[in-house]
């Protein structure tokens, strides 16, 4: 089998990936536009761990480039796709927002069309707890109604889901969409505030802590993740003709399924930055803030669906991943404290 991962440089990508060629005999056809949004070299070493499987291809392609994204399909075969490739970030999703039309949107759509003209088996795509936007009902569920985004960036992973659900009624196309809920560990995201916490804390630098201190966050390791995502692989969802809205929004008559990855326990910021300080071994110095826009004060995941599925759930304790995490950036950066 040939797995298709977008963004194979980025944090979950090269996660998954590095799973993959680990466990099976796959071949992972890795395409990224490696763009500097955060430290490319950061994203040449998550992709120099898994360069050295034969198993791996990779191709430098950004998912907006429609002409890439179809000869790459006609030419490698592709059993399964993974597309995790997208601009990331809420806040920066004010600030350049033509950057996720392109990437989230257009680059999205590519994909969709793509697998439409040379069929695959399964599409399993990045959404995102941010989803969720204002809601209040906890914990989130996939069954809860998701149309009332603060984020442009929410905007735009609610409308993979949405364009997803098209594709999968009109030509048949098995789609699953994962609903991420704050992912960290070693190898993440330096624009990911427990990174830039660490970092910050480590150098003597204030840090700044939004909403006074007042968020929680369902922070989920990676591995939980990649985890989750792999038992999804060989699991396509099945048309159902009999389907009605009382079998729950997540489903379809298509071959469509929403799933939530989160660690199931939200987790108060101050606790969350407290965990950082006790494994980096300082405190830190903190510049309480108001909230920013496109925040949310809360994520929980309900993650029963996934749970009955694949027989898995997150696990990792957050004491645990960030021990992890500071012990790696440590490492990492050659910090000697």
């Amino acid at each position: 089998m040939k797995i298709l991962v977008t963004g194979a440089a980025g944090f979950i990508g090269s996660n998954i990936s590095k799973k993959i060629l680990e466990e099976t005999n796959f071949k992972v056809v890795g395409i990224d536009n490696i763009n500097d949004y955060y430290d490319v070299e950061l994203k040449k070493d998550r992709l120099s761990q898994i360069e050295k499987n034969d198993n791996f291809i990779f191709k430098k392609i950004d998912l907006a480039d429609k002409l890439s994204i179809d000869s790459l399909f006609l030419e490698e075969k592709i059993d399964v796709v993974i597309n995790l490739a997208a601009q990331a970030g809420v806040r920066y999703s004010i600030q350049n927002p033509q950057a996720y039309v392109d990437s989230n949107l257009t680059g999205f759509m590519n994909i969709l069309e793509a697998c439409r003209n040379n069929p695959v088996k399964h599409l399993i795509y990045a959404s995102s707890s941010s989803v969720y936007g204002g809601n209040t009902k906890i914990p989130f569920s996939t069954e809860d109604n998701v149309d009332h985004p603060v984020s442009l960036y929410a905007a735009t992973k609610k409308s993979n889901e949405l364009l997803a659900h098209s594709y999968s009624h009109l030509y048949g196309i098995p789609t699953t969409g994962l609903r991420f809920f704050t992912v960290y560990g070693p190898h993440g995201r330096p624009d990911m505030a427990y990174y830039s916490f660490t970092k910050d804390i480590i150098e003597g630098n204030p840090i700044k802590v939004f909403n006074n201190g007042e968020m929680e966050r369902d922070f989920t390791y990676i591995d939980d993740i990649v985890e989750g995502i792999y038992r999804l692989i060989d699991l396509p969802p099945q048309s159902n003709s009999d389907w009605s809205e009382e079998d729950g929004i997540s489903s379809s008559f298509a071959p469509y399924k929403i799933y939530n990855i989160g660690n199931n326990n939200p987790v108060s910021l101050m606790e969350f930055i407290n965990t950082i300080e006790k494994h980096v071994g300082k405190e830190a110095n903190k510049v309480f803030m108001e909230m920013q826009a496109g925040d949310v004060k809360r994520t929980y995941a309900d993650v029963s669906d996934l749970e009955k599925a694949v027989g898995f759930k997150p696990s990792t304790s957050l004491d645990e991943g960030i021990r992890k995490f500071v012990e790696w950036y440590k490492k990492y950066y050659e910090v000697s404290l």
